[in-house]
């Protein structure tokens, strides 16, 4: 039996990885719509196994939609929901569901089997465990996101939507940065300075990560729906509405807060971009793919936020704000990518 991979490098590893990650891109991208569609809260029961068939006759859909009848969502918000209606939100949330097993399986599964073949780089299987451990949490927080939505609320708490997110950003980060280490192999020693480049390129990931949580608290609080000017919000530079009762209620629940928040940030964000590409392109440390990134990263960074600034003017429809996740994920995959590029020769 051959020994398991010395050298770190196996392409088959790598590609299996990125297949995971797009599952998981796939999965961040209907879940935005599952909570823009007003669908999460449509199945109320967590059944990881079962819960993969969908109803299958009349009684079950009674029975499913006899569920949904007793949550606030249907009495304060949907009463009066036709079956019909009902499942056309079932279906976005069952999609996700499914998504999130079908990331696992198309985990787990391969990893197990590469384990058995020993063809695993030596270097990597303690990553991978953990990336399996942390795919089998993000389904626990999800279920602790959607339980937050069934008794005293018509939509589930932004706080946990936001770590709900953020450990599938988490996850699809880990994955984009253990795949190009499997494509690339062992680090051999630098073969050039790189300065402050891996902390600058870590520190931008960082903010990017920030961005997106205080983006899922925008959508968790339904806070693109006001204030739909730029730049100003509702002709105020700084909304007179912004502080809550409480610190955490201004951070977390104020809509005028996560919104200016997120605005305040995205211009950091911009700036920062444009900084890396701007010093990438004239840097004399950065070479070939490095520098590719670097102005790939300021490209995308800009574009994300033209698309944000339209989303909210248009009053946030759905296209448009799911194009606007997609992108912050794609972002963060760019961002995730140089951070790795930059720390090798």
């Amino acid at each position: 039996m051959t020994s398991f991979l010395k050298d770190g490098r196996s392409r088959p590893v790598a590609l299996w990885l990125a297949c995971v990650a797009l599952i998981v891109f796939a999965m961040v991208v209907v879940g935005g719509a599952t909570r823009l569609t007003g669908s999460g809260l449509s199945i109320t029961e967590w059944k990881p196994v079962a819960g993969v068939l969908p109803p299958l006759s009349a009684a079950d859909w009674a029975k499913d939609f006899a569920l949904y009848k007793a949550t606030p969502q249907y009495r304060q918000v949907n009463a009066g929901m036709s079956l019909a209606e009902f499942k056309s939100i079932f279906w976005w949330e069952w999609s996700h569901r499914l998504l999130g097993r079908l990331a696992g399986a198309a985990f787990a599964i391969p990893f197990v089997l590469l384990l058995a073949l020993r063809q695993m780089p030596v270097r990597l299987i303690w990553r991978c465990a953990i990336l399996l451990a942390l795919g089998g949490l993000q389904g626990l927080v999800g279920w602790w996101m959607v339980k937050s939505g069934l008794e005293n609320r018509v939509s589930v708490a932004p706080e946990r939507l936001a770590t709900h997110l953020g450990l599938a950003l988490i996850l699809f980060a880990a994955l984009v940065w253990t795949a190009m280490e499997a494509w690339s192999g062992q680090g051999r020693g630098r073969a050039a300075r790189t300065g402050a480049w891996p902390v600058a390129a870590i520190l931008f990931v960082a903010l990017v990560f920030v961005q997106c949580l205080l983006g899922a608290l925008v959508a968790g609080n339904h806070a693109g729906l006001i204030d739909n000017d730029w730049p100003l919000m509702n002709g105020y530079l700084v909304p007179p509405d912004y502080a809550g009762k409480t610190l955490w209620a201004t951070l977390a629940h104020s809509q005028a807060a996560v919104q200016f928040n997120h605005r305040i940030v995205a211009y950091a964000v911009v700036i920062m971009a444009v900084g890396i590409t701007g010093t990438g392109l004239n840097s004399v440390l950065l070479m070939g793919q490095s520098r590719a990134l670097a102005l790939a990263v300021g490209v995308v960074a800009v574009l994300q936020a033209l698309l944000g600034i339209v989303t909210l003017m248009s009053h946030v429809p759905l296209n448009l704000a799911l194009l606007h996740q997609a992108g912050a994920a794609i972002l963060l995959a760019t961002a995730t990518a140089l951070a790795w590029r930059v720390r090798r020769p």
